[in-house]
């Protein structure tokens, strides 16, 4: 997932009590963004709405006090922007609230499977970037998924439709998500037809599995401290690394312990961050990464290279990846370029600046990448090709850049889609190709086959590392 993931690269306008008042007044009334179907209504100067927008329904998505959205938004002539993470998000006034807004959705409506589908299909015809470069013909495609529906108009086939669909879609950041007991449903139908499973299966890890044995081999001192989603020591010849795990779950969220025995840590902190606003979560995120790399780059400060292994990061928040970068950047520099799909086009391209950090590390920098890097981490991997001073080595990343617009169905079940095309300063966009490295290592793209070929020879892996870093210093 890349939530769709700030600090001194992203201006969060703090207003004084003056302008605050004065911003509240400009922006009373209803607002429809360019790209993403929200529609925003500020009610009475103290509270908002937040609507997802499309040409067939009109679901309410958040309702909270204006207070925890006012420092994220300016206004500009005619023009209001949210800010969320790394991303800017520009309305335009309308008149009022669409009518549709306002119509009463009976529970008959909502449970709909049809209307359910409907509303899904008008979302990735509205929202989705990816119809050109994955040659979808969605006009057909919609009619053929709908239609699988019609002898056996149920929960479970809508989800299995809705799935497949995605999945023809090759979009790299959907999901889908139903209810508990939807998924107990098709449990219970999977183990009905249940294969017998050959038990000669070879051993499978997982990220921060096969992340941890390398990390555990790779240094000779490990100097990590209160902090398992980074880890950092040092490495022969005075070579730093830093190791990321994922761009996300750094946030310190209050999370109750009893929550987390009921959930697992990770489904507890999902939880709790979605009743958060998403630019509060995001900003939580970048507070707890950046005091872990404070205490990462004091201890790094004084080595002649830094390895940046992100190799098994699946992603996360942007914002966390360009506080990470931003600690290896002396000038302030664009170093992505965004646009989102809208209407039958593209909203205008933003450029997303990263600032300099009065104490960069300039020395040279090697970032380790493979096809299990993904999302956020990928945004990483892009913000590299901007510096000089930064080689990429491994394989090309996943190709899962976009941002995933998420949305709600009327049945409550949760999906999003990719509406974003993200690409570097020369406008090009490495979706579903990876961001290239400078020197290949050859990576498997199988995700076990990869795993298993570092874990069965660690040593192997190291020196490769080390040897490449040692031939790109003599280039």
């Amino acid at each position: 997932m890349k939530f769709n993931l700030l600090v001194s690269f992203i201006v969060l306008f703090s207003f004084s009590c003056k302008n605050d008042k004065e911003l509240i007044n400009s922006i009373n009334g209803t607002w429809q963004s360019i790209g993403n179907g929200w529609v925003l209504e500020v009610k009475d100067s103290t509270s908002y709405s937040l609507f997802d927008l499309t040409s067939i329904s009109c679901l309410p998505s958040r309702e909270a006090s204006l207070d925890e959205l006012i420092q994220s938004l300016s206004l500009q002539s005619d023009t209001l922007s949210l800010y969320k993470g790394i991303m800017t998000y520009k309305f335009i006034k309308i008149d009022a609230l669409p009518e549709i807004c306002d119509a009463n959705i009976s529970l008959e409506k909502k449970k709909d499977i049809f209307y359910n589908y409907d509303v899904f299909a008008e979302t990735v015809k509205e929202h989705y970037a990816f119809m050109d470069l994955n040659n979808i013909n969605w006009s057909t495609l919609g009619k053929q998924q709908k239609q699988k529906l019609l002898k056996n108009p149920t929960e479970v086939q809508l989800y299995k439709v809705l799935e497949e669909t995605l999945e023809i879609l090759n979009d790299n950041h959907a999901y889908l998500e139903a209810t508990d007991e939807l998924y107990q449903l098709l449990e219970q139908e999977s183990f009905e037809s249940e294969i017998p499973v050959n038990e000669n299966v070879l051993i499978e890890y997982g990220d921060f599995q096969i992340a941890n044995l390398v990390l555990d081999h790779h240094v000779t001192e490990d100097l990590t401290e209160d902090s398992w989603l980074i880890k950092w020591g040092m490495m022969e010849n005075n070579v730093g690394y830093i190791q990321v795990k994922a761009m996300w779950l750094f946030a310190d969220l209050n999370i109750p312990q009893s929550l987390i025995d009921e959930l697992g840590h990770v489904d507890a902190y999902v939880k709790t961050f979605h009743t958060l606003d998403e630019g509060a979560y995001i900003k939580k995120e970048v507070e707890g990464v950046k005091k872990i790399m404070d205490r990462v780059m004091t201890d790094l400060e004084d080595t002649s290279a830094i390895i940046v292994d992100i190799r098994f990061n699946g992603g996360g928040q942007d914002a966390v990846n360009f506080e990470i970068l931003k600690r290896f950047n002396p000038k302030t520099q664009p170093i992505v370029t965004t646009k989102l799909k809208h209407k039958n086009g593209y909203s205008p391209t933003l450029s997303i600046q990263l600032n300099a950090s009065k104490d960069a590390y300039v020395n040279p920098v090697y970032v380790l990448t493979s096809p299990q890097t993904g999302s956020a981490a990928e945004a990483f991997a892009i913000g590299t090709i901007s510096m000089s001073h930064i080689k990429r080595i491994g394989a090309a990343t996943q190709g899962a850049l976009s941002t995933a617009l998420e949305k709600t169905l009327p049945n409550g079940w949760a999906f999003s889609i990719s509406n974003e095309i993200y690409m570097d300063t020369n406008g090009i966009s490495y979706e579903n190709t990876g961001v290239p490295v400078d020197y290949n290592l050859d990576y498997s793209t199988d995700r076990q086959t990869f795993f298993r070929a570092v874990a069965n020879d660690l040593e192997r892996d190291k020196r490769s590392i080390l040897n490449t870093i040692k031939l790109l210093q003599q280039d």
